[in-house]
């Protein structure tokens, strides 16, 4: 409950500091920049060579990947039916198709299941939305802004994020038996950075607006990222016999708000940029009511 409660306090911080101090330029950048190429890389470096091998790990992975593709191909077909224009989809597809599993995915799967909730949630989110953001999401962007896509350009965006390397060093050193408990007391203070900076950041970003005639979109955004999208995620992990934590997570992490990066990504190629932010101040709020309720739901919870 104390985990829980200091992911509200932070985010509430953040809200309140946004539109009641007058912060120094540049600190959002600033404080994301920490989490992004410091907290997050030494989380990972912490977290993954502590996983264990499990036939299961698949599902969080296809999880990720079931919320991208069904985005992809239920907005298409709405855009089409209801005349929605291609940036109005585009957005759609990138706000509602990738998830913000890390800056929210990770605490709260801390706060809802301890460390061994946080490891799993940090394989849903760097093997499965993170390559979708850096290939799939800017493929996204490119067609439905009429723009070019560099493959080269996209496979060196993966290949250098810090986390992303990060990721394959502790497959790596998990391999070889593990940290010293040494560098393990060193990395972990600093990934618990995370948490606080992260949630703070997400509600210095919050934005509550919406223009008229962005409520059907909205509906149909936040009913498949946060019902529909976990929904057939579970679906599949019944047929599939996936259970256990491994089963929680992934459809928790399916089930997790907007990515704030996903909307960046939006603004910067011109997708309805009202829209996507819209999705993603209405989307986290939300988030913090389903997804704890949804966790009721699933056997681990």
């Amino acid at each position: 409950m104390s985990a829980l409660v200091l992911l509200f306090a932070c985010l509430v911080l953040g809200i309140v500091v946004a539109r009641r101090v007058n912060t120094p330029a540049g600190m959002v950048q600033g404080i994301n920049w920490w989490v992004i190429n410091v907290a997050l890389p030494a989380l990972v470096l912490d977290l993954i060579p502590r996983v264990k091998v499990d036939a299961q790990l698949w599902f969080p992975v296809t999880a990720m990947l079931i919320v991208f593709g069904g985005a992809w191909l239920l907005f298409a077909w709405l855009g089409k039916r209801l005349g929605w224009s291609r940036g109005r989809v585009g957005a759609l597809i990138l706000v509602c198709g990738l998830g913000n599993t890390s800056f929210m995915g990770y605490p709260m799967m801390q706060a809802l299941h301890g460390q061994a909730g946080l490891s799993l949630a940090v394989v849903a989110d760097q093997l499965g939305t993170f390559p979708l953001l850096s290939s799939a999401g800017v493929i996204v962007g490119s067609i439905y802004a009429g723009r070019d896509s560099n493959a080269g350009s996209i496979l060196r965006r993966i290949l250098t994020f810090p986390s992303f390397v990060a990721l394959i060093l502790g497959i790596v050193v998990g391999a070889l038996g593990g940290w010293p408990q040494t560098v393990s007391d060193v990395l972990a203070p600093i990934g618990a950075t995370l948490t606080p900076l992260a949630l703070f950041s997400v509600g210095m970003q919050i934005r509550f607006k919406r223009e008229e005639g962005q409520s059907s979109a909205l509906a149909w955004g936040l009913g498949w990222k946060l019902l529909l999208a976990p929904l057939v995620c579970w679906m599949l992990a019944s047929v599939t016999h996936v259970s256990g934590l491994v089963l929680t997570v992934g459809v928790l992490q399916a089930a997790m708000a907007p990515m704030i990066s996903a909307a960046i990504l939006a603004d910067e190629y011109g997708l309805d940029p009202p829209l996507a932010n819209a999705l993603l101040g209405a989307g986290i709020v939300l988030s913090l009511l389903t997804v704890p309720l949804g966790n009721l739901l699933l056997p681990a919870g």
